[in-house]
């Protein structure tokens, strides 16, 4: 599980959060302690990270915290005031513990970070409301990896059937009028969380790149628009044909029941990011079982197509005791010797060069960007000052769970889109 756009990973063996020393010199050993999520990419990685980055840093004890539910673990310590020096978690996660050290302005400016790297990053990878929150051209969280996102399906499924992968919502419409008589559901999603890059590469289909950062950014009766109708009337009629185990599954513990339905041929599409060829690599399959990623459909043929770009994240808390130290490591994270050994776990860093290290079965991923005919999207929701008990995120997301079971109506969840973009509209002012 990533993710952040999503999709986040991480990390190394599970230690206690420590204060850590004085960042000051001496013969002490300095502790520098890191928390990270556990995700689709593993904990090798960082483990052979960190072993390479103390080699050249004796004099300093780096201790991972890893866990596939970080912030339960950290905030209790957090609230506490005892804050990890580094910390590897993206937006998007239902904890959002991200956005809100983001919301309550607590993370330590990485500007000059950003800026000590330019000629290494991926060109566009910063500059957005994900790495700089507040649109003030300051960045406070640095790109980790980033990947693709869309609907993955079995390649092997569909040459089977002669089915050609729909570029059109027509097209999937008709597509899923098949697979239903075969008994096959059109859709599932791990977590209704996942469905962000969807949403993102939807709204940006229906209504172009200035609507979708117009939803975004909370533009006054925005979700009253024909392009927010739109999109909800495509989705409310694509969970129409959502697997029946769907919402049963979509929770932390059991999510990866929902994936294993795309490998069992028992659902075509889920929302996800390259990461889940790892995820998924030692589960049970169909024979015949290729991985498969494609954009959204375009709602007119011919029109331009997205693909949600994930970007995990790396930050440090303003309140960390060894900020200095913190900055070294982040800035290591960047170096080719990390990532060459992130690039063997397919987390593959925005930094120029590095995508020609992507294993086969990833590399057609990361090919889709060259078709002209379709765009990278990357970014999120804009950061507001907190409003107590709304969370547009949730009801974007989470409400699919309940169009789905009958729940909820359509125009229940366009009210309340509308009702929660307004409230941070009137808080961003």
């Amino acid at each position: 599980m990533r993710k952040t756009f999503a999709l986040a990973t991480a990390a190394v063996t599970a230690l206690g959060l420590l204060t850590g020393c004085s960042s000051s010199d001496s013969a002490e050993t300095k502790v520098l302690s890191v928390a990270a999520l556990e995700g689709g990419y593993g904990r090798d990685m960082y483990t052979q990270v960190i072993e390479a980055y103390q080699s050249k840093h004796p004099g300093l004890d780096v201790q991972l915290q890893i866990s596939k539910s970080i912030e339960d673990e950290i905030s209790p310590n957090m609230k506490a005031g005892k804050f990890p020096d580094v910390v590897v978690l993206g937006q998007g996660r239902k904890a959002g513990l991200t956005e809100t050290l983001i919301k309550d302005k607590a993370l330590e400016d990485l500007t000059p970070i950003r800026d000590g790297l330019k000629d290494r990053l991926t060109e566009g990878i910063v500059g957005n409301l994900n790495t700089d929150p507040y649109g003030d051209a300051k960045t406070f969280l640095m790109p980790m990896y980033y990947a693709p996102t869309g609907l993955f399906y079995n390649k092997g499924l569909f040459t089977k059937n002669n089915w050609t992968v729909p570029e059109t919502w027509d097209q999937m419409w008709t597509l899923a009028e098949d697979a239903k008589a075969k008994g096959i559901a059109l859709f599932t999603y791990p977590t209704a969380g996942y469905l962000d890059s969807y949403f993102f590469s939807l709204l940006a289909g229906v209504g172009g790149e200035q609507f979708y950062t117009d939803v975004m950014t909370y533009q006054q009766d925005v979700w009253k628009t024909p392009q927010a109708k739109q999109a909800l009337d495509i989705t409310t009629r694509l969970l129409g044909y959502a697997a029946p185990t769907t919402v049963g599954y979509a929770n932390e513990q059991d999510f990866t029941k929902n994936q294993q339905s795309i490998l069992d041929d028992k659902a075509l599409f889920m929302p996800n990011g390259t990461w889940i060829v790892g995820e998924m690599k030692d589960a049970p399959r169909a024979d015949g079982f290729a991985w498969g990623l494609t954009p959204l459909p375009a709602v007119t043929a011919g029109t331009k197509r997205y693909l949600t770009t994930s970007v995990e994240s790396v930050w440090i808390p303003s309140a960390a005791k060894n900020k200095d130290a913190a900055k070294d490591f982040v800035t290591f994270l960047y170096s080719e010797e990390a990532a060459a050994i992130f690039a063997k776990s397919n987390a593959i860093q925005p930094v120029k060069g590095i995508a020609s290290s992507v294993p086969d079965e990833n590399k057609t991923f990361f090919q889709l960007y060259e078709d002209p005919n379709v765009a990278a999207l990357v970014g999120g929701f804009a950061s507001t000052a907190p409003v107590e008990g709304v969370d547009i995120k949730a009801v974007l997301f989470d409400t699919a769970n309940s169009i789905i079971s009958g729940d909820k109506t359509e125009d229940q969840w366009q009210a309340a889109l509308h009702d929660a973009s307004e409230k941070l509209r009137q808080a961003g002012k």
